[in-house]
Protein backbone atom coordinates (compact mmCIF):
# COMPACT_ATOMS: atom_id res chain seq x y z
CA UNK A 1 0.00 0.00 0.00
CA UNK A 2 1.23 3.13 -0.96
CA UNK A 3 1.95 5.82 1.54
CA UNK A 4 2.87 9.82 1.17
CA UNK A 5 6.35 10.84 2.66
CA UNK A 6 8.42 14.01 2.30
CA UNK A 7 12.20 14.16 1.78
CA UNK A 8 14.09 17.37 3.28
CA UNK A 9 16.79 18.53 1.22
CA UNK A 10 19.36 22.06 0.88
CA UNK A 11 17.42 25.20 -0.45
CA UNK A 12 17.86 24.99 -4.04
CA UNK A 13 17.95 21.43 -4.71
CA UNK A 14 14.36 20.88 -4.71
CA UNK A 15 14.28 20.15 -8.35
CA UNK A 16 17.25 18.15 -8.34
CA UNK A 17 16.24 15.75 -5.13
CA UNK A 18 12.77 15.51 -7.08
CA UNK A 19 14.35 14.29 -10.26
CA UNK A 20 16.46 11.92 -8.56
CA UNK A 21 13.17 10.62 -6.65
CA UNK A 22 11.48 10.28 -9.80
CA UNK A 23 14.26 7.81 -11.14
CA UNK A 24 14.47 5.61 -7.88
CA UNK A 25 10.61 5.40 -8.08
CA UNK A 26 9.01 7.51 -6.32
CA UNK A 27 5.10 8.83 -7.45
CA UNK A 28 3.28 12.06 -7.36
CA UNK A 29 6.73 13.92 -7.00
CA UNK A 30 5.98 17.69 -5.58
CA UNK A 31 8.56 19.82 -4.75
CA UNK A 32 8.04 22.88 -2.00
CA UNK A 33 10.50 24.94 0.16
CA UNK A 34 13.37 22.69 1.42
CA UNK A 35 11.25 19.49 0.97
CA UNK A 36 10.15 17.32 -1.69
CA UNK A 37 6.82 15.01 -1.22
CA UNK A 38 6.45 11.60 -3.11
CA UNK A 39 4.55 8.65 -2.61
CA UNK A 40 5.78 5.02 -2.11
CA UNK A 41 5.42 1.18 -0.93
CA UNK A 42 7.57 0.34 2.16
CA UNK A 43 10.05 -1.11 -0.61
CA UNK A 44 10.66 2.09 -2.08
CA UNK A 45 10.93 4.13 1.75
CA UNK A 46 13.90 1.98 2.32
CA UNK A 47 15.69 1.94 -1.50
CA UNK A 48 15.42 6.14 -1.38
CA UNK A 49 16.86 5.80 2.03
CA UNK A 50 19.48 3.23 0.40
CA UNK A 51 20.37 5.16 -2.45
CA UNK A 52 19.42 8.70 -1.91
CA UNK A 53 22.86 10.81 -2.97
CA UNK A 54 21.31 14.69 -2.64
CA UNK A 55 18.70 14.63 0.40
CA UNK A 56 18.83 14.93 4.09
CA UNK A 57 15.88 12.98 5.51
CA UNK A 58 13.02 10.55 4.84
CA UNK A 59 9.65 11.26 7.16
CA UNK A 60 6.78 9.56 7.43
CA UNK A 61 3.78 11.54 8.29
CA UNK A 62 1.46 9.33 10.64
CA UNK A 63 -1.10 12.58 12.66
CA UNK A 64 -1.95 16.06 11.94
CA UNK A 65 -3.34 17.70 15.27
CA UNK A 66 -4.32 21.31 16.18
CA UNK A 67 -1.59 23.31 18.43
CA UNK A 68 -2.91 27.21 18.62
CA UNK A 69 -0.93 26.79 21.89
CA UNK A 70 0.70 24.10 24.05
CA UNK A 71 -1.72 23.19 25.99
CA UNK A 72 -3.72 22.13 22.77
CA UNK A 73 -0.82 20.28 21.35
CA UNK A 74 -0.16 18.57 24.15
CA UNK A 75 -4.00 17.49 24.39
CA UNK A 76 -4.13 16.46 20.92
CA UNK A 77 -0.95 14.34 21.34
CA UNK A 78 -2.24 12.11 24.30
CA UNK A 79 -5.38 11.20 21.81
CA UNK A 80 -3.32 9.61 19.42
CA UNK A 81 -2.45 5.61 20.63
CA UNK A 82 1.49 6.05 20.71
CA UNK A 83 1.79 2.25 21.18
CA UNK A 84 1.25 1.52 17.43
CA UNK A 85 4.59 3.33 16.69
CA UNK A 86 7.02 2.94 20.22
CA UNK A 87 6.49 0.61 23.21
CA UNK A 88 8.30 1.69 26.84
CA UNK A 89 11.52 -0.37 26.19
CA UNK A 90 12.25 1.83 22.62
CA UNK A 91 14.35 5.27 23.14
CA UNK A 92 12.92 8.25 21.72
CA UNK A 93 13.72 11.83 20.29
CA UNK A 94 11.94 14.70 19.31
CA UNK A 95 12.78 16.98 16.70
CA UNK A 96 10.93 20.15 16.49
CA UNK A 97 10.64 22.75 12.89
CA UNK A 98 8.71 25.63 12.25
CA UNK A 99 6.18 27.36 14.88
CA UNK A 100 3.10 30.01 15.44
CA UNK A 101 2.89 32.70 17.97
CA UNK A 102 2.16 30.81 20.86
CA UNK A 103 4.57 28.13 20.00
CA UNK A 104 8.05 30.17 18.99
CA UNK A 105 10.71 27.89 20.49
CA UNK A 106 11.47 24.84 19.06
CA UNK A 107 13.15 23.04 21.97
CA UNK A 108 10.27 23.79 24.27
CA UNK A 109 8.11 22.68 21.73
CA UNK A 110 9.74 19.05 21.46
CA UNK A 111 9.51 18.62 25.13
CA UNK A 112 5.87 19.58 25.65
CA UNK A 113 5.73 16.95 22.44
CA UNK A 114 7.91 14.47 24.43
CA UNK A 115 5.89 14.97 27.82
CA UNK A 116 2.38 13.88 26.32
CA UNK A 117 3.88 10.84 24.77
CA UNK A 118 5.60 8.95 27.87
CA UNK A 119 2.63 10.45 30.20
CA UNK A 120 0.72 8.76 28.22
CA UNK A 121 2.70 5.33 28.68
CA UNK A 122 2.94 6.18 32.14
CA UNK A 123 -0.66 5.93 32.74
CA UNK A 124 -1.14 2.87 30.28
CA UNK A 125 1.98 1.13 31.48
CA UNK A 126 3.34 2.53 34.76
CA UNK A 127 6.72 2.97 32.78
CA UNK A 128 7.86 5.33 29.79
CA UNK A 129 10.30 5.43 27.34
CA UNK A 130 13.64 6.26 27.69
CA UNK A 131 14.61 9.85 25.97
CA UNK A 132 18.18 9.42 23.39
CA UNK A 133 19.21 12.36 21.29
CA UNK A 134 22.11 10.31 20.07
CA UNK A 135 20.38 7.27 18.74
CA UNK A 136 17.34 6.65 19.24
CA UNK A 137 15.32 4.26 18.24
CA UNK A 138 12.16 6.24 17.37
CA UNK A 139 12.71 9.57 15.93
CA UNK A 140 9.94 11.91 15.59
CA UNK A 141 9.50 15.15 14.08
CA UNK A 142 7.18 17.72 15.26
CA UNK A 143 6.34 20.76 12.35
CA UNK A 144 4.56 23.17 13.31
CA UNK A 145 2.87 25.34 10.91
CA UNK A 146 0.23 28.33 11.75
CA UNK A 147 -2.06 26.36 13.84
CA UNK A 148 -1.27 22.65 13.13
CA UNK A 149 1.47 20.10 13.80
CA UNK A 150 2.26 17.83 11.33
CA UNK A 151 4.48 14.49 13.32
CA UNK A 152 6.06 12.43 11.53
CA UNK A 153 8.14 9.40 11.91
CA UNK A 154 12.23 9.61 11.01
CA UNK A 155 12.79 6.63 8.70
CA UNK A 156 16.68 7.88 8.00
CA UNK A 157 17.91 8.52 11.74
CA UNK A 158 21.35 10.56 11.38
CA UNK A 159 21.29 12.70 8.14
CA UNK A 160 21.73 10.77 4.64
CA UNK A 161 24.32 13.14 3.42
CA UNK A 162 26.78 11.27 6.47
CA UNK A 163 27.40 8.27 4.48
CA UNK A 164 29.63 7.04 7.22
CA UNK A 165 32.85 7.04 4.46
CA UNK A 166 34.28 10.15 5.62
CA UNK A 167 36.18 10.42 9.13
CA UNK A 168 38.59 12.67 7.66
CA UNK A 169 37.81 16.10 6.24
CA UNK A 170 39.48 19.23 5.35
CA UNK A 171 38.86 22.65 6.34
CA UNK A 172 35.75 23.40 4.77
CA UNK A 173 33.94 20.43 3.86
CA UNK A 174 31.04 20.24 1.23
CA UNK A 175 28.30 17.95 2.66
CA UNK A 176 28.14 14.76 0.43
CA UNK A 177 24.74 15.79 -0.75
CA UNK A 178 25.89 18.59 -2.00
CA UNK A 179 29.03 17.41 -4.17
CA UNK A 180 26.04 15.15 -5.38
CA UNK A 181 23.90 17.57 -5.87
CA UNK A 182 26.37 19.23 -7.70
CA UNK A 183 27.59 16.63 -10.57
CA UNK A 184 23.70 16.63 -11.33
CA UNK A 185 23.52 20.05 -11.77
CA UNK A 186 26.56 20.23 -13.94
CA UNK A 187 25.08 17.07 -15.76
CA UNK A 188 28.30 14.84 -15.15
CA UNK A 189 28.07 11.56 -16.14
CA UNK A 190 30.58 8.98 -16.25
CA UNK A 191 31.67 8.69 -19.46
CA UNK A 192 33.21 12.17 -18.95
CA UNK A 193 36.32 12.57 -17.64
CA UNK A 194 36.14 14.81 -13.90
CA UNK A 195 38.38 17.00 -12.08
CA UNK A 196 38.37 18.82 -9.04
CA UNK A 197 41.51 20.86 -9.05
CA UNK A 198 41.30 21.85 -5.16
CA UNK A 199 39.59 18.49 -3.92
CA UNK A 200 40.42 19.21 0.25
CA UNK A 201 39.35 15.87 1.40
CA UNK A 202 38.32 14.45 -1.96
CA UNK A 203 34.51 14.73 -1.62
CA UNK A 204 33.97 15.73 -5.26
CA UNK A 205 36.23 13.23 -6.36
CA UNK A 206 34.60 10.22 -4.22
CA UNK A 207 30.68 11.14 -4.85
CA UNK A 208 31.27 11.13 -8.59
CA UNK A 209 33.05 7.82 -8.17
CA UNK A 210 30.47 6.08 -6.44
CA UNK A 211 28.12 7.41 -8.86
CA UNK A 212 29.79 6.50 -11.72
CA UNK A 213 30.46 2.55 -9.78
CA UNK A 214 26.93 2.57 -8.85
CA UNK A 215 27.44 2.13 -5.18
CA UNK A 216 24.53 2.99 -3.76
CA UNK A 217 25.45 5.46 -0.55
CA UNK A 218 23.16 3.85 2.19
CA UNK A 219 25.61 0.88 2.04
CA UNK A 220 28.14 2.55 4.32
CA UNK A 221 25.73 3.41 6.76
CA UNK A 222 25.23 1.10 9.99
CA UNK A 223 22.02 1.70 10.56
CA UNK A 224 18.42 3.38 9.83
CA UNK A 225 15.66 4.74 11.05
CA UNK A 226 13.20 2.55 9.95
CA UNK A 227 15.10 -0.81 11.03
CA UNK A 228 13.66 -0.27 14.84
CA UNK A 229 9.93 0.57 13.61
CA UNK A 230 7.41 -2.49 14.46
CA UNK A 231 7.00 -2.87 10.91
CA UNK A 232 10.33 -3.28 9.54
CA UNK A 233 10.92 -6.16 7.57
CA UNK A 234 14.10 -7.35 7.59
CA UNK A 235 13.78 -9.91 4.55
CA UNK A 236 13.21 -6.81 2.27
CA UNK A 237 15.63 -4.88 3.70
CA UNK A 238 18.30 -7.74 2.96
CA UNK A 239 16.74 -8.39 -0.75
CA UNK A 240 17.55 -4.76 -1.65
CA UNK A 241 21.11 -4.56 -0.09
CA UNK A 242 21.94 -7.69 -2.04
CA UNK A 243 20.43 -6.14 -5.57
CA UNK A 244 22.68 -2.90 -4.58
CA UNK A 245 25.54 -5.30 -3.86
CA UNK A 246 25.19 -7.06 -7.35
CA UNK A 247 24.33 -3.72 -9.21
CA UNK A 248 28.11 -2.41 -8.30
CA UNK A 249 30.15 -2.17 -11.09
CA UNK A 250 34.26 -2.47 -11.11
CA UNK A 251 35.78 -0.34 -13.80
CA UNK A 252 34.89 3.77 -14.44
CA UNK A 253 34.01 5.11 -17.79
CA UNK A 254 36.41 7.54 -17.89
CA UNK A 255 38.80 9.08 -15.37
CA UNK A 256 37.70 11.02 -11.97
CA UNK A 257 40.86 12.98 -10.19
CA UNK A 258 41.17 15.03 -7.44
CA UNK A 259 44.16 17.17 -6.62
CA UNK A 260 44.97 19.67 -3.88
CA UNK A 261 48.21 21.67 -3.05
CA UNK A 262 48.46 20.67 0.68
CA UNK A 263 50.33 16.97 0.87
CA UNK A 264 47.92 16.00 4.34
CA UNK A 265 45.01 17.30 2.76
CA UNK A 266 45.48 14.67 0.10
CA UNK A 267 46.40 12.50 3.15
CA UNK A 268 42.80 12.75 4.16
CA UNK A 269 41.47 12.11 0.62
CA UNK A 270 43.12 8.96 0.16
CA UNK A 271 41.66 7.69 3.45
CA UNK A 272 38.39 8.87 2.80
CA UNK A 273 38.64 7.11 -0.77
CA UNK A 274 39.86 4.03 0.94
CA UNK A 275 37.00 4.21 3.57
CA UNK A 276 34.54 4.11 0.47
CA UNK A 277 35.83 1.66 -1.37
CA UNK A 278 37.05 3.34 -4.50
CA UNK A 279 40.58 4.01 -3.68
CA UNK A 280 41.81 2.36 -6.42
CA UNK A 281 39.24 3.83 -8.91
CA UNK A 282 40.24 7.46 -8.21
CA UNK A 283 43.13 9.29 -8.90
CA UNK A 284 44.30 11.88 -5.98
CA UNK A 285 47.23 13.70 -6.17
CA UNK A 286 49.20 16.29 -4.45
CA UNK A 287 50.29 18.98 -6.61
CA UNK A 288 49.63 22.83 -6.97
CA UNK A 289 47.09 24.51 -8.70
CA UNK A 290 49.72 25.86 -11.30
CA UNK A 291 50.84 22.88 -12.14
CA UNK A 292 47.53 21.53 -12.88
CA UNK A 293 47.22 20.62 -16.67
CA UNK A 294 44.11 19.00 -18.77
CA UNK A 295 44.07 14.86 -18.77
CA UNK A 296 41.90 14.57 -21.50
CA UNK A 297 40.61 16.82 -24.35
CA UNK A 298 37.55 17.33 -23.25
CA UNK A 299 35.62 16.96 -19.47
CA UNK A 300 33.77 18.58 -16.51
CA UNK A 301 35.65 20.33 -13.20
CA UNK A 302 34.07 21.53 -10.20
CA UNK A 303 35.81 23.50 -7.32
CA UNK A 304 35.06 24.70 -4.59
CA UNK A 305 37.43 27.33 -3.43
CA UNK A 306 37.67 29.23 -0.46
CA UNK A 307 35.38 32.54 -0.21
CA UNK A 308 36.80 34.63 2.20
CA UNK A 309 38.68 36.08 4.88
CA UNK A 310 37.49 32.95 6.89
CA UNK A 311 39.72 30.74 5.12
CA UNK A 312 42.35 32.74 3.70
CA UNK A 313 43.45 36.02 3.03
CA UNK A 314 41.54 38.65 0.57
CA UNK A 315 45.05 38.91 -1.81
CA UNK A 316 45.43 34.97 -1.73
CA UNK A 317 42.03 34.13 -2.56
CA UNK A 318 41.95 37.04 -5.29
CA UNK A 319 45.38 35.34 -6.91
CA UNK A 320 43.58 31.84 -6.51
CA UNK A 321 40.89 32.83 -8.62
CA UNK A 322 42.64 35.06 -11.22
CA UNK A 323 44.85 31.82 -11.69
CA UNK A 324 41.57 29.23 -11.87
CA UNK A 325 40.50 31.74 -15.05
CA UNK A 326 43.64 31.49 -16.29
CA UNK A 327 44.35 27.82 -16.30
CA UNK A 328 41.19 27.73 -17.51
CA UNK A 329 41.77 29.19 -20.70
CA UNK A 330 44.89 28.41 -21.40
CA UNK A 331 44.77 24.59 -20.76
CA UNK A 332 41.14 23.17 -20.84
CA UNK A 333 40.20 23.95 -24.19
CA UNK A 334 37.51 21.72 -24.64
CA UNK A 335 36.29 21.54 -21.40
CA UNK A 336 33.26 22.79 -19.33
CA UNK A 337 34.42 24.21 -16.09
CA UNK A 338 32.30 24.62 -12.61
CA UNK A 339 33.13 27.39 -9.66
CA UNK A 340 31.09 26.69 -6.65
CA UNK A 341 31.23 30.34 -4.74
CA UNK A 342 29.58 32.48 -2.42
CA UNK A 343 31.94 35.83 -3.20
CA UNK A 344 30.66 37.22 -6.23
CA UNK A 345 33.65 40.50 -5.98
CA UNK A 346 35.71 36.92 -6.14
CA UNK A 347 33.96 35.25 -8.91
CA UNK A 348 34.64 38.67 -10.76
CA UNK A 349 38.69 37.89 -10.54
CA UNK A 350 38.14 34.34 -12.55
CA UNK A 351 38.03 37.40 -15.53
CA UNK A 352 35.53 34.76 -17.66
CA UNK A 353 32.30 35.20 -18.81
CA UNK A 354 30.32 32.33 -17.28
CA UNK A 355 27.32 30.98 -19.69
CA UNK A 356 25.19 29.86 -16.46
CA UNK A 357 24.54 31.07 -13.09
CA UNK A 358 23.01 28.61 -10.61
CA UNK A 359 21.68 29.57 -7.02
CA UNK A 360 23.17 27.16 -4.51
CA UNK A 361 22.81 27.16 -1.00
CA UNK A 362 26.27 25.69 1.24
CA UNK A 363 24.70 25.27 4.29
CA UNK A 364 23.40 28.23 5.25
CA UNK A 365 25.29 29.95 2.67
CA UNK A 366 23.93 31.42 -0.29
CA UNK A 367 26.23 30.37 -3.06
CA UNK A 368 26.55 30.33 -7.36
CA UNK A 369 27.70 27.82 -9.36
CA UNK A 370 29.07 29.70 -11.82
CA UNK A 371 29.53 27.28 -15.63
CA UNK A 372 32.35 28.57 -17.94
CA UNK A 373 32.20 27.16 -21.28
CA UNK A 374 35.94 26.45 -22.64
CA UNK A 375 35.74 26.94 -26.42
Amino acid sequence: MNQEYLATVARGLEEVAAQELRQLGAENVTTDFTCVKFSGDQRLLYKVNLWARTIFRVLKPIEKVKCFNKRELYQNIQKIDWSNYLTPDDSLAVNCTGGNEQLNHTHFTALEVKNAIVDQQIAKYKQRSNIDTENPDILLNAHIYQNNCILSLDSSGNSLHRRGYRPAMGLAPLKESLAAALLDLAEWTPDLTFLDPLCGSGTLPIEAALKALNIAPGLYRESFGFQTWPDYDQNLWNELVTEAENSQKSELLAPIIGSDASSEVIKQANLNARNSGVRNHVKLLQKNLAEVEAPSDSGIIICNPPYGKRIGELEENIALYQLLGDIFKQRFKGWTAYILTGNKELAKKVGLRASKRIPVNNGALPCTLLKYEMY
